[in-house]
């Protein structure tokens, strides 16, 4: 696992990234109705679940980890295509779907991160990580779907991971970096 996440580094910056253009777009909008911020989240989850299944292909194994990875994929893929196909069905709908989404998301991201304890350090980021999104999940659920909560909740969730992710992929490339000197060292 901790081999496919340093090869993968690149593909948790993107989603970093992806994660931080979707809050500002968020703050940067502010006065936009609901439904389009829903959009806009279902476009990342769509994005998110892409790269998520691309790290999930890159992996060699069978394993568990990579079912892992393929369920966490799938579930942005579908969160957000149901979001973007379906847009008149009721926003609490959607939000009750993206909740989903994110809960389920961070459990895969937990349960990857306590398998990653003895071979890397900082994997408490990705732990970290997915304790977000698991908040975030609930707080969408009891949010009641209040726009001004619901912006809040979208766009400091999207900040948190987002830099979550990036700080993640740091660690995995100075941490592959170190592994490669490591095993190759200069004559």
């Amino acid at each position: 696992m901790v081999g496919l996440l340093q090869r993968s580094w690149w593909v948790i910056v993107l989603r970093g990234l992806s994660a931080i253009v979707l809050a500002l777009l968020i703050m940067l909008w502010p006065g936009r109705t609901l439904l389009v911020l829903i959009v806009l989240f279902g476009i990342y989850t769509l994005v998110d679940g892409f790269l998520t299944l691309i790290s999930a292909a890159r992996h060699k194994s069978p394993g568990r980890e990579r079912r892992w990875l393929v369920f966490e994929g799938l579930m942005g893929v579908i969160a957000g295509i149901l979001t973007l196909v379906i847009p008149d069905i009721s926003a609490q709908f959607i939000l009750i779907l993206l909740a989903i989404w994110a809960i389920t998301t961070g459990v895969a991201e937990i349960r990857s991160a306590v398998h990653l304890r003895r071979e890397i350090d900082g994997e408490w980021l990705l732990g970290l990580g997915g304790v977000v999104s698991v908040l975030f999940g609930l707080l969408l659920l009891v949010s009641g779907g209040d726009p001004l909560v619901v912006v809040v909740l979208l766009s400091g969730y999207a900040l948190i991971f987002g830099v979550l992710l990036l700080a993640l992929a740091v660690r995995l490339r100075w941490a592959a970096r170190t592994n490669s000197s490591a095993t190759n060292p200069m004559p």
